[in-house]
C-alpha cells in the first residue's frame, strides 16, 4: 500500500539550531548528551528537537532500509540490583533465544525512574531505533501505552486490563495468589501476610486485590506490607510483622529475595520454619531450591514465558492483529518451607 503521509524535507540541527536561538555546536552537544551546555538549554533543545520531528541521519537510514533489526527494553531498575534477581535473567535469556532465530539484537537501556523510561521510549520511537519494544512494569493508566501501537509495535508484559488494545503476554497471577491463600488456610493459618512489591505496579494491585478477596471470603487476618522488592525491604517488613504483638504465621512474598530474606529474619529471631512461620516465595527459583528450609514457591517456566514475549513482538512487528496470550498460572511448589500452623500448648 503507498504510504499516504505527505512528503516532507528532514529536520537539521541547523533548523533545530536557529528556532532555539543557540549554535550547531550547542545543538549537537545538547542530542547527543554531551557535556558543553546547561540543562536548561539541553532541555530547550531536546524539546525542540521532538517538537519538530527531528531524527539523526542513522533512523533516516533505518527508515529508508525499513528495518533496524533491533527491538528495545528500558527498565526503570537499579543496576546494583537487577543482577540478583533472577526473574529477569531468566526471563531474557528466553527473549534472547527468539531474538536470535531472527538474527536480532536486544537494546536494554536501565533508567532510574520511570519519568526517564518515557523519555527513552519517545526517543526510540521517534528517532525509529528501534522495530518494536517491550513494556514491562506496566502501571495503571501507564503513559506508554498510548505512545506505541501503529508506527513502532509493543507487546505489554502483563494483564490484558492494563494493555488497552496491544498486544500483551500475562500470567495470572490473580488465582495463582488465591490458591497460596487457600493452601495456608488449609494448613490451619488465620494471619497472613503479603510482602507485596512499589503499589503503583498493575500486577501487584492485581496480587493485593486476589489477596484480599480471597482472605476476606475465607475470613482470615490478612497484613499487607509494601516494599520496593530488595531483600533490605523485604527484610524489615517482615521482621516488622514478625515482631509485633500479634505476628502473622504465614508470609507469602512477590518475589524469591525477600522470601530469602525472611528466612534470615526468622532464624535470627528464633524461630522456626516451617514450625513457627511458614514462607511462600512468588517466582521459583534455583535460591528456593538451595536455602534451609528449602522454599514452598509459587512456579511457572520464566524462560519459556521471555520466548512466548519474543514471539508475540514479532507478531507485532509482521502486522498481525492484537492478541492476549495467557502464558501460565503459576502453579504452587511445596517444599520445606510451609507446614502446619503450630498450635499453642
Amino acid at each position: 500500500m503507498p504510504n499516504s503521509r505527505p512528503a516532507r524535507n528532514r529536520v537539521t540541527i541547523s533548523d533545530i539550531a536557529e528556532r532555539a536561538g543557540v549554535s550547531i555546536g550547542a545543538v549537537s552537544f545538547a542530542l547527543n548528551g554531551r557535556k558543553g551546555v546547561s540543562d536548561q538549554t539541553r532541555d530547550r533543545v531536546q524539546r525542540i528537537a521532538r517538537e519538530m520531528g527531528w531524527a539523526p541521519a542513522s533512523a533516516a537510514r533505518s527508515l529508508a532500509e525499513a528495518k533496524t533489526a533491533t527491538v528495545g527494553l528500558v527498565l526503570a531498575r537499579d543496576p546494583r540490583t537487577l543482577g540478583i534477581e533472577s526473574f529477569y535473567m531468566r526471563f531474557l535469556s528466553g527473549l534472547e533465544e527468539e531474538l536470535a532465530r531472527r538474527a536480532y539484537s536486544l537494546l536494554l537501556q536501565l533508567v532510574p525512574s520511570n519519568e526517564a523510561a518515557v523519555e527513552t521510549l519517545r526517543m526510540w520511537r521517534d528517532s525509529r531505533r528501534v522495530d518494536g519494544v517491550l513494556l514491562t512494569d506496566v502501571v495503571d493508566d501507564d503513559p506508554r501505552i498510548d505512545m506505541f501501537g501503529s508506527d513502532v509495535p509493543a507487546v505489554v508484559v502483563g494483564d490484558p486490563s492494563v494493555a488497552d488494545g496491544l498486544h500483551c503476554v500475562w500470567t495470572d497471577d490473580a488465582t495463582s495468589m488465591r490458591e497460596s491463600v487457600r493452601y495456608l488456610a488449609a494448613l490451619g493459618h488465620r494471619r497472613i501476610a503479603r510482602v507485596a512489591g512499589p503499589e503503583g505496579l498493575a500486577h501487584t494491585r492485581i496480587r493485593d486485590e486476589a489477596f484480599a478477596v480471597e482472605t476476606g471470603t475465607m475470613g482470615l487476618e490478612p497484613v499487607l506490607l509494601r516494599t520496593d522488592y530488595t531483600a533490605q525491604a523485604g527484610a524489615a517488613a517482615i521482621r516488622s510483622a514478625l515482631t509485633a504483638p500479634e505476628p502473622p504465621t504465614a508470609i507469602v512474598t512477590d518475589n524469591d529475595i525477600m522470601a530469602v530474606a525472611g528466612l534470615t529474619v526468622a532464624h535470627g529471631l528464633g524461630l522456626r520454619v516451617p514450625d513457627d512461620v511458614s514462607i511462600i516465595a512468588w517466582d521459583d527459583s534455583v535460591l528456593c531450591e538451595h536455602t534451609f528450609p528449602t522454599l514452598t514457591a509459587l512456579s511457572h517456566d520464566v524462560i519459556s514465558f521471555g520466548a512466548n514475549v519474543g514471539r508475540r513482538l514479532f507478531a507485532a512487528i509482521d502486522g498481525e492483529p492484537a492478541d492476549a496470550v495467557l502464558d501460565s498460572t503459576p502453579r504452587l511448589i511445596a517444599r520445606g518451607s510451609t507446614g502446619p500452623m503450630r498450635r499453642a500448648d
